[in-house]
C-alpha cells in the first residue's frame, strides 16, 4: 500500500479544511493580529514592506475580511474631524483643502463640525461629536483651538488632536503655530517706512487670541517708534466684512481722516473700500490700506490689497499631517507658520 503523502507544512499554506480567520493571517505572515487589521482597514502607520507581504499571504490564501468585522475591529474610525468657530468663511475652506492635501490617499477623511464657542454647551457638542465618530483625531482652528478647556476634553477622552494658534499653548507636538504678532509688526514696520504716521487700526474680536497679537504686535512696533495711537483710531470689530464697513465710517467720518489703515483681515479690509469707495477716497493716493490673511480676496479687490500671508491651506495640511504620525512621534512636532508681508497695491507714501 503506497505511503500517503505528509501534510504540507509551508509557512503560507492554505488552510484546508475551514476558511482563514484574521489569526491565520497574523501567523502565516510573522505578525501581529492588530498590525494584520491594521492593513484591512487601510491605515495609513503600517510599512510598506509589512503591508506587501500581509498582502500577498491574503492573497494566496483567498482570504477576505468580514465587512461587519472590520467595521468593529478599530476603536478608532478612519476619519479626522475638524472643529471650528470662525466667521470668515474662506479661511475655513482654504483650511480644509489643506487638510484634504495632507489627507489625499492616506485612507483618511475629514469631517467638519461647526461649532459657537460662546455657547455654554459647545464642549459637550465637542464630545459627541468626536464619539460618536470614532474620530482618530480633531484639528482644532481658532477660535476654538483657543479654548484649554475643549484640549482637556479632548485629553480626557482619549483624542488626539492638534492645535491652530497665533502662540504656542499646548505641548509643541500638538502646536501649529502662526506668529500672528510678528506679521503685524511687519505691518507696522512697513507703514512707517512709507512715512504714515496718522494710522488707524481695525482690529477683531478681543475674544479671539488672534485680535490680541496682531493688536500687540502692531501697537508695540509703533511705540517704540514713538507713536501711540489714540483710542479714536482703534476700532474692534468682528472678522467680517459688515463689522469693517461699520468701523470704516466711524474712522472715515471726520475732516481728519487718517492716511492708513490696518485691519486684522481681508474681509474688513475690503469693508473699508466699500466705504472710501462710497465718500469718494482715493485708494492709495488718500488712504492706504493694509490687511491680514492674504487669502483670494486680496488680490481680487481694485486696487489689489497688500495683505499678511501666513498661508492658510499649508496650515491646515500641517495639522492634519500632525494627526496622522504615529503615537509619540515628534517629525512635525513644534511645527510654525511663518507670517510675511505681501506688498501690492494699496499703498503708497502719504499724500
Amino acid at each position: 500500500m503506497p505511503a500517503r503523502k505528509p501534510p504540507e507544512t509551508s509557512s503560507t499554506a492554505k488552510p484546508a479544511t475551514r476558511a482563514s480567520t484574521i489569526n491565520d493571517i497574523a501567523r502565516l505572515s510573522g505578525v501581529s493580529k492588530k498590525t494584520v487589521s491594521r492593513i484591512i482597514n487601510k491605515s495609513p502607520l503600517v510599512k510598506p514592506d509589512t503591508r506587501e507581504r500581509v498582502e500577498a499571504v491574503m492573497r494566496e490564501v483567498g482570504y477576505s475580511p468580514d465587512p461587519m468585522a472590520r467595521a468593529l475591529a478599530f476603536r478608532r474610525s478612519f476619519l479626522i474631524g475638524m472643529v471650528y468657530d470662525n466667521p470668515t468663511a474662506q479661511y475655513i475652506v482654504n483650511m480644509q483643502y489643506g487638510a484634504l492635501d495632507a489627507l489625499r490617499d492616506s485612507g483618511f477623511e475629514l469631517v467638519v463640525h461647526p461649532c459657537d464657542s460662546r455657547s455654554p454647551g459647545y464642549i459637550d457638542g465637542v464630545r459627541r461629536f468626536a464619539q460618536q465618530q470614532k474620530l482618530h483625531g480633531v484639528m482644532l482652528v481658532p477660535r476654538a483651538s483657543e479654548d484649554d478647556a475643549l484640549a482637556e476634553m479632548l485629553a480626557d477622552i482619549g483624542c488626539r488632536y492638534a492645535r491652530i494658534a497665533s502662540v504656542a499653548m499646548d505641548d509643541p507636538s500638538r502646536m501649529v503655530v502662526t506668529h500672528d504678532r510678528n506679521g503685524a509688526a511687519e505691518v507696522a514696520e512697513y507703514l512707517l517706512s512709507l512715512g504714515h504716521t496718522d494710522i488707524a487700526l481695525i482690529t477683531g474680536p478681543s475674544a479671539y487670541r488672534s485680535a490680541i497679537e496682531r493688536t500687540d504686535g502692531f501697537l508695540e512696533v509703533l511705540r517704540r517708534r514713538g507713536i501711540e495711537l489714540p483710542k479714536s483710531r482703534i476700532v474692534e470689530a468682528g472678522y467680517t466684512f459688515e463689522s469693517g464697513v461699520a468701523a470704516a465710517e466711524q474712522l472715515l467720518a471726520g475732516k481728519k481722516r487718517p492716511s492708513a489703515i490696518f485691519t486684522g483681515n481681508d474681509e474688513m479690509a475690503a469693508g473699508v473700500y466699500k466705504v472710501a469707495m462710497r465718500a469718494g477716497i482715493s485708494i492709495p493716493r488718500e488712504l492706504s490700506i493694509v490687511g491680514f490673511d492674504d487669502s483670494p480676496l486680496a488680490s481680487r479687490l481694485w486696487p489689489a490689497l497688500t495683505s499678511v500671508r501666513r498661508n492658510t491651506r499649508d496650515t491646515g495640511r500641517i495639522a492634519a499631517a500632525m494627526l496622522l504620525q504615529p503615537e509619540g512621534a515628534n517629525a512635525l512636532a513644534a511645527a510654525s507658520i511663518r507670517p510675511h508681508l505681501i506688498i501690492r497695491d494699496s499703498t503708497q507714501p502719504p499724500a
